[in-house]
C-alpha cells in the first residue's frame, strides 16, 4: 500500500460538480492499494499517517500529529500510485489491487483512522475527481508499506 500524505490548509473533493469531501487544516490522503495488500497494510499506513509528526509546535517544529492539532484527514483512492514505469514511458498497473479488493482496503484504512478519533472525509472510489489541495509547507510525506525497513 502507497500513500501520499500532504499537510493542507484545505483540501477538497469534487465528483460532478459536487463537492463529496473537504477538510480543513490537516492531510491529504492519496492511497494507493497494490495486488498483495491485505489488512495488515492497511493498518501499517493508517498507524503512520495519524501518528506523523508533521505539524509545528510552539517552537516551530515538525512535532505534532494530526491528532495533536485536531485537525481531518481526506482520504481519496488513487490507483496511479501503483503505476510502474520502470520499462518505457506508459504506466503499467498490473501491481494494482482489482477494484473490489482495493476498495475494501481503502474502506479499512478510512475505518481504521476513524477508530483512532480522527475525523476523515472521503473522495468517490473510481469516480473522476477533481481534486483541490492547497499543500502548506509544501510538506508531502511518501508511506510505503512494503518498505517498512
Amino acid at each position: 500500500m502507497r500513500a501520499v500524505v500532504q499537510r493542507v490548509t484545505e483540501s477538497s473533493v469534487t465528483v460532478d460538480g459536487t463537492i463529496t469531501g473537504a477538510v480543513s487544516k490537516g492531510l491529504m490522503v492519496l492511497l494507493g492499494v497494490a495486488d498483495d495488500d491485505t489488512e495488515s497494510d492497511a493498518k501499517y499506513i493508517a498507524d503512520k499517517v495519524v501518528g506523523l509528526r508533521i505539524f509545528e509546535d510552539a517552537d516551530e517544529k515538525m512535532n505534532l500529529s494530526v491528532k495533536d492539532v485536531d485537525g481531518q484527514i481526506l482520504a481519496v483512492s488513487q490507483f496511479t500510485l501503483m503505476g510502474d514505469v520502470r520499462k518505457g514511458k506508459r504506466p503499467s498497473f498490473t501491481k494494482a489491487a482489482r477494484p473490489e479488493e482495493a476498495n475494501r482496503l481503502y474502506r479499512a484504512f478510512i475505518e481504521l483512522v476513524r477508530e483512532q478519533d480522527v475525523h476523515v472525509e472521503e473522495g468517490v472510489f473510481q469516480a473522476d475527481m477533481l481534486v483541490k489541495i492547497h499543500n502548506d509547507g509544501p510538506v508531502t510525506i511518501l508511506l510505503d508499506s512494503k518498505k517498512t525497513f
